[in-house]
Parts: C-alpha cells; sequence; structure tokens
C-alpha cells in the first residue's frame, strides 16, 4: 500500500481526536459500562449492552483513525514539485463536456473539505490519481461511478 502524503496540521488534527477520544469518551462509557454492570443481572440489562455496543464502536473509529495514521507520510508543500499536478497543488481544470472551470486542492486524510469554494479532495481520489503529475494544457480522462469526463489542466497554483 503506497503511503499517502498528509501535512503536519493534518495529521495533529487526528492525533488530537484520537487523544480525545482515549483519554475522554472511552472512560466516560467505561463508567458507564461499570454502572450498568453494578446494576445486577447482565442478561436482561439494555443500559450494559447499550453502553458496550457504544463502547466497541468507539474503538472501532478509534482504531480506523490510528489505521489511517499508520498510513500516511507527513509532507511540507513546499517541497512538492512546481508545475505539475501534486500533493498540495491547487488545480483548475475544464470539464471539456461540460465547458465548465473547477478547482480542486489535493489534500490527505482529515484535510478534505467538499463544500469550499475550492474543492478539498483527497490524493486517492480518482480525480487527483488521473492528475497527478500532469502539466497545464494536459488532458485527462477520469473514470467515475457516474461514469467518465474529460478534463483539461488549465492552471496549476503551487503556494
Amino acid at each position: 500500500m503506497d503511503r499517502q502524503p498528509i501535512s503536519r496540521a493534518g495529521y495533529d488534527k487526528i492525533l488530537a481526536e484520537i487523544k480525545h477520544l482515549e483519554s475522554v469518551e472511552m472512560p466516560k462509557i467505561a463508567e458507564k459500562v461499570a454502572e450498568a454492570r453494578a446494576e445486577g443481572d447482565l442478561s436482561e440489562n439494555a443500559e450494559y449492552h447499550g453502553a458496550r455496543e457504544t463502547q466497541g464502536m468507539l474503538q472501532a473509529k478509534i482504531n480506523q483513525l490510528k489505521t489511517k495514521l499508520a498510513g500516511c507520510v507527513i509532507v511540507d508543500k513546499a517541497d512538492m514539485p512546481k508545475g505539475v499536478v501534486s500533493y498540495g497543488s491547487r488545480v483548475t481544470v475544464k470539464d471539456i463536456d461540460l465547458d465548465e472551470n473547477e478547482t480542486y486542492e489535493f489534500v490527505g486524510p482529515g484535510e478534505e473539505d467538499y463544500d469550499g469554494d475550492v474543492m478539498k479532495i483527497l490524493t486517492n481520489s480518482p480525480i487527483a490519481q488521473a492528475l497527478m503529475g500532469k502539466k497545464v494544457g494536459d488532458k485527462v480522462e477520469v473514470t467515475l461511478p457516474r461514469g467518465s469526463m474529460e478534463l483539461e489542466i488549465v492552471e496549476i497554483a503551487d503556494d
């Protein structure tokens, strides 16, 4: 598996979430489990089973976040090549079929944001994978779940 690039800020954000879940949320749930266990017969104790289920889901989320971090490598955007699409690039592309421009910034886990003016998408997304290593003027065809689209790179902003 290729390691996915991530900024120091993105890495720290995920790490802080893990620490919060482990040091604040897990102890709260463990306390609820203990309180429910103290009520007696566990076979018909809905509070106990509910608390154990919540505890399991929270542990699964912690494990998922740790796995995500383990698959990342911290990268400084300033060290990335200029003039080609790479991690941290802000790329304006023209959808040739629709004759519309769209701007993407390629980011690591925990940094994605699909609602802004500039859509921040993961470097392992189909669009990012198709554009990686390309230059202004290059055309690519991107295969998506809903079909394919042809894009032309209009601008690459290397901040």
